[in-house]
Formats: C-alpha cells, structure tokens, sequence
C-alpha cells in the first residue's frame, strides 16, 4: 500500500490545536500534501471538533494555559473515536510549564505517535540533553531516547534530525532524506507533524506510516531545495509548498 497515495484518495480531515506562529503555513502545507485542516482551540468546541475529525495533532509551541483543558478534552476525544493522535512537545525542555503541561496531557491522552527533535524527546524520559529555546543543540543516543520514549508511553516516537528515527519500542526505522535548509524555515518541524497525522490516518502499521511521512517530507525538501528559482529559505517556502503536492515517484526521480 502506497501510504501517500492512500492519503490523497481519502483527504483526512485533521484537527489542530497548534502554535499562532504557524498556523498559516501548517494549513496551506496539508492542504497541499492532500489532507484538510480544520483549527479549533476553544475549550467549548475542541472536544466535538475532534471527534469529527480523522486524526489530531497537539503542538505546544505557543502554549497558554487555557489551551491545556482543550487540548485534553480533543486527545480523549480521539482516543474514544480511535483517531490517531500526534503530540508535538515543541520546546519541552525550555520551562517548567510546558514540561508540567505535557506531563498533565500524557497522564489522561494516549498519543499514536509523540514527535520532536531529539532534546525534547530526551527530555520526556529524563535523558540530559542540551537546548536552546526550542532548538535541539547536544548530541547522544538518539535511538535510545527514541526506544525509552515509545516504550515509556506506549506510542511511536519519532525523532527527528538529520538522521530521523522512528521506534515502536522494539522495532526501529531511520530516515536520511531531507534539507539543511528546513531549519531555517519557521514551522518545518509543526508542518511535519501535521503530515505525519494525516499518515497516521491511513491502515496498516503504525511504524512504516511514520516513516513514508518522514521521508516523502525530506525527499520534497531536497526538491525544492535544488529547485534553480530557490536561493534562501524565503524562496523555498513556495517551492516547498508545492513540492509537498507531487508524488513520490516524481520526487525520486528528480532528487537522484
């Protein structure tokens, strides 16, 4: 089964609770990979929107605490849906109040799938790792924190870096493709954790979905990247964008 194909065939509508700072750009980049978004962070109404939806992603970036209550009240209600569900820890490690706000959404939320950069992972099963703001800057075993992540909350965990781990706790996959360019783009990292929603969405194994997420999204960062147009990050937003709408086959092709 082509995951991404799968994808595009049904338009998974995913639920948002996610950061101001790239609400935009995580829209128009589903939207552009094949899935619908819908962004709803009102406590009233988070819950009913989720369990309308397909798949929910929990991003903290912006985090205030009002939102807390919201997005627990969406997780459980996808869990009681069995959508799947994507947490972002976006800059766990930074202060006590997201690491007590994360801890209080993993006490009553079951995630299909925890995503972030190896500080933030590392951070959610005490492993010492260095950050600054909400940028991954040490190094370490980051197949180990990927292992001790998935199998302390019974989730996938995927890590991602240059190097991209996905582990189910026993099995572990790694990805290679991608663009160096994607960190300077604000929102590359939440972008991803929508698509990986929409993956999630599709049947069949949990792991392998993971990774044909990750790895389309490198392969059509290193496309638009070579694109001749493309000479910093504000031209490859665009030429990003649309890159996330081809079909793998084509991205390949190009990037070989």
């Amino acid at each position: 089964m082509n995951v991404i194909e799968e994808v595009r065939k049904n338009t998974p509508l995913i639920h948002h609770l996610t950061n101001q700072v790239v609400m935009n750009f995580t829209a128009n980049g589903l939207l552009s990979f094949g899935g619908a978004p819908v962004m709803a962070k009102a406590e009233e109404e988070a819950a009913e929107m989720a369990a309308n939806a397909d798949g929910l992603l929990i991003n903290i970036g912006t985090l205030t605490a009002p939102e807390i209550p919201a997005m627990i009240k969406a997780g459980q209600a996808a869990n009681d849906k069995g959508i799947p569900v994507v947490l972002d820890p976006v800059g766990v490690a930074a202060t006590p109040f997201r690491r007590h706000a994360v801890a209080e959404i993993l006490q009553v939320v079951q995630p299909t799938a925890i995503k972030g950069n190896a500080a933030e992972l590392a951070n959610l099963v005490d492993i010492s790792w260095e950050m600054k703001g909400v940028e991954s800057r040490g190094s370490g075993d980051i197949s180990e924190v990927a292992k001790q992540v998935a199998n302390r909350y019974n989730t996938l965990a995927v890590v991602t870096g240059a190097t991209d781990v996905v582990c189910d706790g026993k099995r572990m996959e790694t990805n290679e493709t991608g663009h160096a360019i994607l960190s300077k783009v604000t929102g590359a990292g939440c972008l991803l954790g929508s698509v990986l929603a929409a993956c999630l969405t599709v049947e069949g194994n949990a792991e392998m979905q993971a990774l044909a997420a990750v790895e389309f999204y490198g392969l059509a960062a290193e496309y638009a990247a070579n694109n001749i147009a493309v000479t910093g990050p504000g031209t490859f937003v665009p030429a990003f964008l649309d890159a996330l709408s081809l079909e793998t086959a084509q991205l390949r092709r190009t990037n070989s």
